[in-house]
């Protein structure tokens, strides 16, 4: 991580020196290609008297004009050598008025000389080995006022160019144009230049440098969580899952640290889950086995003889031992999701009625009252019979076990926002206020002792919520009006979204 980081601060800080040194350099060139034509200003103002005198470029030789400027720099030259004014001064416009005679001006200062051409009474300076900079004389271009060239050296197109506006009385009539030489054309320039490039890379190399310090503290404060993150992971998959990272920070890691908790504690709820029901499931087989065992020791003891009820009693064991393995299949193939259902429209209301009246004989029997409340008109949903058929019997097997003789069970429906909800209520006992949330969980009994006398094992409603969910609907539990339980199935609407 840190030599990644390092990385990329360099080639960061290489590309900004490169184009940083560019970008000076070319301001630099821009910069003395403005003094040069600062230096020509003796030229420009003969230029334009000249043009003005003869109305136009006329006087600019027909032939041989890229040598033309360098030939009038030397021309100038030689004027100024031998104390000859080059330019008259410009008359102004109007007469001015008379003023007092001015005290004599003292002399102006000799005026540093041109740049000479390379021509025959222009001395040569011998050549380096290294040609340097082209000559000053040869990179001057005159132009038009369209810009189109008249004399000097010609514009290439390529070539950096910095102008200057030649103007006669307010309008502009030409351009003196000076090329942008790529290097220095002094040792004053070449050695700023130089300088400039040193302090760049002194500057970068303390960037770097901060910055390396900087990636090395960085590397260190994410190095520690992300190796307690490996470590916490490793312990996971070993199956150590009461393992907690500390979750103090504020950043990414402190989220990832937290969701590493939670899924620690997740895997822990489950691996709970599964010795639980481990244990459960083994406890609820020992019973029926442990009674048949008995049975069928007495048998072979001769202790009991094989009567009719001794048969009975063992079938009843077998069948209870059946009826919790298929439970267990259920549950089993519902938590993978390989309940297998066949979801087709159906009428709920109706087939709950019909479920109820094959029960109404049993209800009897065990004292209690069936009635049927309001249903509404169409109850069409999308659910599989067969497994809505089981989680009914179910329900009213449940109620059946556990109302107490002579009260009542009601049936009823209503159609709503949220689709058809059918309500199965019972009447007393209740059903304590902490027991609702579990009544869906699987060995879970409200009164284990009385559950067991009954037959049940705690599988049923785990089953049918299960069932229900395998059908995009919910089961809920509640206190009924009638003060025992209310089992409440939601399904959507057959075309609905469930």
């Amino acid at each position: 991580m840190f030599a990644s980081v390092l990385l990329a601060i360099l080639a960061v800080a290489a590309c900004a020196v490169f184009l940083l040194r560019q970008n000076v350099v070319a301001s630099f060139g821009d910069y003395a290609a403005g003094i040069e034509l600062d230096r020509l200003d003796e030229l420009s103002t003969t230029l334009t008297r000249r043009y003005r005198t003869g109305n136009g470029w006329g006087f600019i030789p027909a032939t041989d004009r890229q040598d033309w400027i360098a030939t009038e720099l030397a021309r100038l030259q030689r004027l100024r050598d031998d104390g000859v004014p080059s330019a008259t001064p410009v008359m102004p416009v109007a007469p001015a008025a008379p003023v007092p005679p001015a005290p004599p001006a003292p002399p102006a200062p000799p005026l540093p000389p041109l740049p000479g051409p390379r021509v025959a009474h222009v001395p040569i300076v011998p050549d380096l080995p290294d040609p340097g900079p082209l000559p000053l004389a040869r990179r001057v271009t005159l132009l038009d006022a369209n810009g189109a060239w008249l004399a000097g050296r010609r514009p290439g197109p390529d070539a950096a160019t910095v102008r200057r506006a030649l103007e006669v009385n307010g309008r502009t009539v030409g351009y003196l144009a000076v090329v942008r030489d790529a290097r220095p054309g002094d040792a004053l320039a070449y050695a700023f230049l130089q300088q400039l490039t040193d302090s760049l890379w002194q500057i970068v190399a303390l960037a770097v440098g901060l910055s390396a310090l900087a990636a090395v503290l960085l590397a260190r404060h994410f190095r520690s969580p992300i190796r307690q993150l490996a470590a916490g992971s490793r312990a996971l998959s070993e199956g150590h899952f009461d393992l907690r990272l500390p979750a103090q920070r504020s950043d990414e890691l402190g989220d990832l640290a937290r969701h590493f908790n939670a899924l620690a504690a997740r895997l822990a709820g489950a691996e709970q889950a599964r010795r639980q029901w481990v244990a459960d499931t083994s406890h609820e087989l020992r019973t029926p086995l442990a009674v048949l065992r008995a049975q069928l020791e007495a048998l072979q003891d001769g202790v009991r003889s094989a009567t009719p009820d001794t048969l009975d009693a063992m079938l009843r064991q077998v069948l209870a031992l059946n009826k919790l393995i298929d439970e267990l299949y259920a549950l089993a193939r519902a938590d993978v999701g390989a309940l297998e259902c066949k979801p087709v429209a159906l009428d709920l209301w109706t087939l709950a009625c019909a479920e109820a009246r094959g029960f109404e004989e049993r209800f009897k029997q065990a004292g209690l009252a069936l009635d049927f409340g309001p249903g509404p008109v169409a109850a069409q949903v999308m659910a599989d019979p067969d497994r809505m058929r089981q989680v009914l019997a179910n329900l009213f097997e449940n109620s059946l076990r556990y109302t107490a003789a002579g009260g009542r069970i009601h049936l009823h429906a209503q159609a709503d926002g949220r689709g058809i909800r059918l309500h199965l209520d019972d009447s007393a006992p209740g059903v304590p206020d902490g027991a609702l949330a579990h009544l869906g969980d699987r060995f879970y009994r409200v009164d284990a002792s009385r559950s067991r006398a009954h037959g049940g094992a705690g599988l049923g409603l785990a089953l049918c919520r299960r069932l229900v969910e395998a059908q995009g609907g919910t089961l809920a539990f509640a206190h009924a009006p009638t003060g025992g339980l209310r089992a409440t199935i939601t399904l959507a609407r057959a075309g609905d979204p469930a």
